[in-house]
């Protein structure tokens, strides 16, 4: 799966949802960005609630997309908790992450919090540990039932809801 990220111009709207899972109390993941202009009419992509995230691309979308898709997979493979996003500025550009990016993000911090190690949710799931690999990979298009049955199997509940 190839991540799409969403830049708007926004206001915060605050909004219950999947709260349980990652204390705050929104429903997508909106990352403030910051975007130069690079001296080689290149763009430069920064996050400040993710300092790993910084890139430089041709064009915007493909800098955005590369800075976060890179910056998650290294909190994944560091067993570090993904940072939730800070409120934006008004009018500050921000990346919203796709929904089963999302889920999959919050699956990967909540396995954190509790000290899951990814070989004991794949024996609770009764599934192979490759598919628990395909499961914390936000490039992969997992299915939300098995994203489902992993927060289930933390004693969690999945809430999806429209805004």
């Amino acid at each position: 799966m190839k991540m799409v990220a969403l830049i708007k111009k926004t206001t915060w709207i605050e909004m219950s949802g999947v709260a349980m899972f990652f204390r705050e109390s929104t429903t997508m993941l909106s990352y403030s960005v910051i975007l130069e202009r690079d001296t080689n009419n290149s763009y430069l992509v920064t996050f400040p609630d993710i300092p790993e995230a910084v890139s430089a691309g041709d064009d915007q979308d493909k800098a955005l997309l590369n800075a976060l898709e890179t910056a998650i997979d290294i909190y994944f493979d560091e067993k570090r908790e993904v940072p939730m996003p800070s409120k934006p500025k008004k009018g500050q550009l921000v990346v919203d992450l796709p929904a089963l990016a999302v889920s999959k993000v919050l699956l990967a911090n909540e396995m954190i919090r509790q000290g899951e190690r990814k070989a004991e949710l794949a024996r609770r799931l009764n599934v192979h540990m490759t598919q628990v690999d395909r499961l914390l990979d936000p490039r992969h298009s997992s299915k939300i039932k098995a994203i489902e049955a992993a927060f289930r199997s933390l004693g969690k509940r999945l809430n999806i809801s429209i805004a």
